[in-house]
């Protein structure tokens, strides 16, 4: 059976062809998507380089932390591979002060806004409940709960636009982005939160990224309209994004971010991809997936893709990818020690952070569960 592209349905942004070769100003312009192309063409050979990077290294640790799971060493794991360029170029179009709120596999965005990706680790071994302080790089904690975090992101923008950071013109200007999956598109909180964010004007963008597989069940069975569809019916304006093209994303990424900042209010981007790994340690593809339609997706890799383009436009040689191996080596060395040094914290830790302030129930456990605890050590000295 073969496996059609389905970027190449009319009306998906792409720039930049599975092999690697731009597609020609006269093909972008057909397609009525010259605004793209022409904010593509402003992306620098260093940026350029920059994704490349990013995307190779994030795979890098992607791989580790699934073979440390498979080790022991974590209790599960979500890959993103295959989803990088999504992921990556999407995140080089925000700014310092945007604010981010991911699910539980967005680890490209994360190491683009600074996150030590090696801070993931913890939630994943089991050492911490919550996570990374969201303030310090605009990037809030892993949301486990499918579609909840896109309220969040939600009421968060609303917040944003009521202080006066949007639509001013001056670096003031903020924007929110919420990543989730298409099987997220089926929950109610997603729904509920574009019903908020059209009728509010906020700035948010809403991100999907639609690799094709909600677990086991295909987007096929979610939804009888293409996913991009769905903000329409809310009053949102919505895109469809070759994914796997990082040129095309930072793109329309960029764009709609800037509409969110000047007050035009939210977007819906629909980034098509590919889930290459499984949706979690936990599960097995291979119950649910052929095998041709993952050799057909190989194909369109978004890794090979840029590096295709970069060799194609002259912009590194041998040295660059020999560099960025080299750093990935060092970074999966690192990921791996720091991972085996992780411990469990005090018990009495899962008290911590109940609530913002002091809470008198919480309280009341802890003094409990200090008791319970010396309870044994009294029984042990007994004996």
């Amino acid at each position: 059976m073969s496996w059609p592209d389905p970027c190449e349905i009319a009306g998906t942004v792409r720039l930049v062809a599975p092999d690697g070769s731009r597609l020609s100003e006269d093909a972008v312009a057909l397609s009525g998507h010259a605004v793209y192309a022409a904010a593509a063409a402003r992306t620098t050979p260093d940026e350029l380089r920059a994704m490349y990077r990013d995307m190779v290294l994030v795979r890098a640790f992607d791989r580790e932390a699934t073979s440390l799971q498979r080790q022991g060493e974590l209790g599960l794991w979500p890959e993103c591979r295959g989803q990088e360029a999504a992921q990556i170029g999407s995140a080089h179009a925000l700014r310092p002060r945007d604010h981010v709120f991911p699910s539980y596999r967005e680890h490209g965005v994360a190491h683009v806004r600074g996150l030590d990706l090696r801070e993931i680790l913890h939630l994943f071994r089991g050492t911490e409940h919550g996570g990374w302080d969201p303030t310090a790089h605009g990037f809030h904690i892993y949301t486990l709960v499918i579609g909840s975090h896109t309220l969040h992101a939600t009421g968060y923008a609303m917040g944003i636009q009521r202080d006066g950071d949007v639509g001013t013109g001056t670096d003031r200007d903020r924007a929110v982005v919420a990543y989730f999956g298409d099987g997220a598109t089926a929950q109610g909180d997603v729904n509920e939160a574009l019903v908020f964010a059209a009728t509010t004007n906020a700035p948010v963008v809403f991100f999907c990224q639609n690799n094709h597989w909600a677990i086991s069940a295909p987007t096929t069975v979610q939804t009888t309209v293409p996913l991009v569809e769905r903000g329409a019916g809310f009053g949102v304006p919505s895109i469809r994004v070759d994914g796997n093209d990082v040129v095309a994303v930072k793109a329309v990424t960029e764009a709609a971010l800037e509409r969110a900042r000047s007050g035009g209010g939210p977007t819906f981007i629909e980034a098509v991809t590919y889930r290459m790994g499984a949706h979690t340690t936990s599960d097995d593809p291979t119950r649910y997936r052929e095998r041709a339609e993952e050799d057909a997706w190989s194909q369109r890799d978004p890794i090979e893709r840029l590096g295709a383009l970069l060799r194609a436009e002259g912009l590194v040689d041998d040295a660059f990818f020999a560099g960025i191996d080299a750093d990935a080596t060092e970074l999966t060395a690192g990921v791996r020690a720091y991972c085996r040094s992780l411990t469990p914290p005090p018990a009495e830790s899962m008290f911590d952070h109940v609530y913002a302030a002091q809470h008198t129930l919480v309280d009341e456990e802890r003094a409990w569960y200090g008791q319970y605890a010396s309870s044994f050590e009294q029984a042990a000295a007994g004996s």
